[in-house]
């Protein structure tokens, strides 16, 4: 067990990482200021409890950081990447929480250009609410927090028709699908995912228990809890690529952050290519059937069969 703490409480120097304090107390405030980028407020990562009041960070509060600055970074290749719709950016944060990949992502990438809007989407009022008001005080002037579910958002008239980036870190279950809809309904040109509590599937594996595969071997993946968890876990995010890729998209999955940083790691790029693949939709078609899923057709991959939208 030695070796496993040691893992989860160093940093690796080569990504620009400080190690642990061997005493277990937290960085000091100049040993967290080393390690920030350029321009990076402090007074947010304050407002945000990543600091301290006496800008000082502990072990928790920094995985946490490198999980949202690492996601920052891969958004910040798609923005290079892309052509706004609007010549200004658009991105949409979906299950935004209190807001941290939001609020970092303007701090580090739209507040030092002078351009582009962060919308932050949240069902709970108070976090909302919360979110403006650091917004204003911290003069982030182009960021919106709508107090709306990510099912709805596709059709809230706050929203522009076009949105270029969609983003979501650790939306649970099926919020993740919400955004991928979201981003189809958009028209975005990347989204950038990290799912999470993927249970869905899960249920309806043990709901129907895949009667198609019931007699043979492959039945044995989901006979243990632990394992149709893990199991549909796994098919969901593949049919989420499947399902981006029948839409025009080039699916990507690849780790967020080192494992030892957080279970719930992967992290799923679509481009927009708008080249889809049938053999994809093929595929995804072929899945849901043999699995017993064929109810999530209709609510899940809704426009495998619709006919494709304007460009």
């Amino acid at each position: 067990m030695k070796p496993v703490r040691r893992r989860i409480a160093t940093y690796s120097v080569a990504n620009g990482e400080v190690p642990a304090r061997a005493d277990g107390q937290k960085h000091s405030e100049s040993e967290v200021l080393a390690e920030l980028r350029p321009g990076q407020s402090v007074e947010l990562l304050k407002a945000l409890h990543i600091l301290t009041r006496d800008g000082r960070m502990n072990q928790d509060s920094r995985r946490k950081l490198k999980q949202v600055e690492h996601l920052v970074q891969f958004i910040e290749a798609e923005l290079g990447r892309i052509t706004p719709h609007a010549g200004e950016p658009t991105l949409a944060d979906h299950g935004a929480g209190k807001s941290y990949l939001g609020f970092i992502l303007y701090d580090l990438l739209l507040r030092p250009a002078g351009r582009g809007t962060v919308h932050g989407i949240e069902t709970r009022p108070e976090l909302v609410e919360r979110s403006r008001a650091l917004a204003a005080r911290l003069g982030f002037e182009r960021m919106r927090f709508l107090n709306i579910s990510a099912a709805d958002s596709a059709h809230d008239a706050a929203l522009p028709p076009r949105i270029d980036v969609v983003t979501a870190l650790h939306a649970c279950d099926t919020a993740t699908d919400d955004a991928i809809a979201f981003g189809l309904a958009k028209r975005a040109q990347a989204l950038v995912l990290v799912p999470c509590c993927q249970a869905e599937v899960a249920a309806c594996l043990r709901q129907h228990k895949a009667l198609a595969l019931a007699r043979t071997p492959l039945a044995e993946l989901w006979r243990h809890p632990l394992h149709t968890r893990e199991i549909g876990s796994q098919l969901t995010n593949v049919l989420r690529c499947l399902y981006l890729e029948s839409q025009g998209y080039q699916v990507t999955v690849t780790e967020l952050v080192g494992w030892e940083h957080s279970l719930k790691n992967e992290l799923i790029i679509a481009r927009w290519t708008g080249q889809r693949k049938r053999s994809a939709a093929e595929r995804l078609r072929a899945l849901l059937e043999e699995f017993g899923l064929q109810s999530l057709r209709a609510t899940r991959f809704a426009a495998l069969d619709a006919a494709p939208a304007p460009a």
